[in-house]
């Protein structure tokens, strides 16, 4: 039986007021003013032409990211927002967040961001030492940082989250933790805690810089790990930390295989069909393209050879239990076809198995990739 998965509506804003060399999303440095009203034009087109592929279900979450969504201003969110409710039924407790960078951040307009409705921040703080601020190409500095967390913390918002970066160029592990330290003493309810990793297609994949070798980001992740354990933080993700009940509703949604409509400059989607094709979506990167209203690039539908790849490269990120009925209901395939990897998963000792249930362990977690190639074949 092929259940249609929740739904969630993920919108992206590809503006940044200069690319940081790390970073290999799709954001493009800002020339001139930002396009505030013209561009939620061209996203609520594009939700105009794939709205039909919900088959009517409501929205759950909604994402702002990019990019720098806090370059857009607060009427511009609200008039995207309301115009997103009026094509899509957005549950009345929906979870809508919106990234934002501490130099972009300014009390009234955020205020603005909240009547528009959204109602969680991500900010994207990465360090508190100016030096690693000014290495990673970020705009702002602790201060702001700072500032910018009291705000969201005073704004009385349903959550709001700290992006966190460790394994920066010649970082120390006192200096990886008192970051962690710093961070948890502005009382986030969410923390995201990434290692910097060395993409493709960055200046920092072009000129490397010189990163902590192996031993030093082990020590660094688990003595961290212990710290926000201390904290009251649980790691519900990989690199995903939160208090109890304010894990991140959307980014659940896409681990546990849930569907999500992606709009704006290079977004993707998933949107189950139905009759149980699985769809993937591209948009058109450029926002010059894409203003000229092309706003696809690719549509496919996922073969059923490649869904429990999918499935599992999702699901076993999350340290929660995989209900073994989920891989049935959200990929319309029977348990049999990952019986082969699911059995060598188990006899790695990277999984357990129970009646209802596939839990990831701690070699599973610490050995990810190889747990995932499994299901690859």
């Amino acid at each position: 039986m092929h259940n249609l998965p929740p739904l969630s509506l993920y919108i992206h804003i590809p503006w940044c007021v200069q690319k940081c060399p790390y970073c290999d999303f799709n954001s493009h440095a800002l020339k001139g003013d930002v396009p505030h009203e013209e561009y939620v034009d061209h996203l609520l087109a594009d939700l105009d032409l794939d709205k039909d592929y919900t088959g009517g279900r409501e929205i759950g979450t909604i994402f702002i990211g990019g990019g720098t969504p806090s370059l857009l201003s607060a009427r511009a969110m609200q008039q995207l927002l309301d115009g997103a409710r009026a094509r899509l039924p957005v549950s009345a407790t929906a979870e809508i967040t919106m990234e934002a960078n501490p130099g972009t951040v300014e009390a009234d307009r955020f205020r603005g961001y909240q009547q528009a409705g959204v109602n969680r921040i991500s900010i994207g703080i990465q360090s508190f030492q100016p030096e690693k601020l000014v290495r990673l190409g970020r705009i702002h500095g602790p201060e702001e940082a700072r500032r910018a967390a009291g705000l969201a913390a005073g704004l009385g918002l349903r959550s709001f989250n700290l992006d966190l970066m460790h394994g920066l160029p010649d970082q120390t592990l006192a200096q990886a933790l008192d970051d962690l330290r710093q961070a948890i003493l502005l009382e986030p309810p969410h923390l995201s805690w990434y290692q910097l990793t060395i993409e493709p297609n960055t200046l920092f994949g072009s000129r490397p810089p010189v990163l902590p070798d192996d031993d030093a980001l082990w020590d660094i992740y688990q003595q961290g790990n212990e710290l926000l354990g201390a904290a009251g933080y649980r790691q519900y993700e990989t690199s995903a930390y939160a208090k109890p009940g304010f894990e991140c509703r959307h980014n659940l949604n896409y681990w546990r295989f849930g569907d999500y409509l992606g709009i704006g400059c290079g977004a993707h989607g998933k949107l189950t069909q139905p009759g149980g094709r699985v769809l993937r979506t591209v948009k058109v990167r450029h926002p010059r393209g894409y203003m000229q209203g092309k706003y696809l690039d690719k549509r496919h539908v996922v073969e059923p050879d490649d869904l429990p790849f999918e499935f599992f490269m999702n699901r076993f990120r999350l340290l929660e239990p995989t209900p073994r009925r989920e891989y049935g209901a959200f990929t319309g395939l029977d348990e049999s076809t990952a019986r082969r990897a699911l059995d060598r998963a188990l006899a790695g000792g990277y999984i357990t198995e129970s009646p209802s249930d596939w839990q990831v362990t701690e070699k599973g977690k610490l050995f990810l990739n190889p747990l995932l190639e499994l299901f690859m074949d």
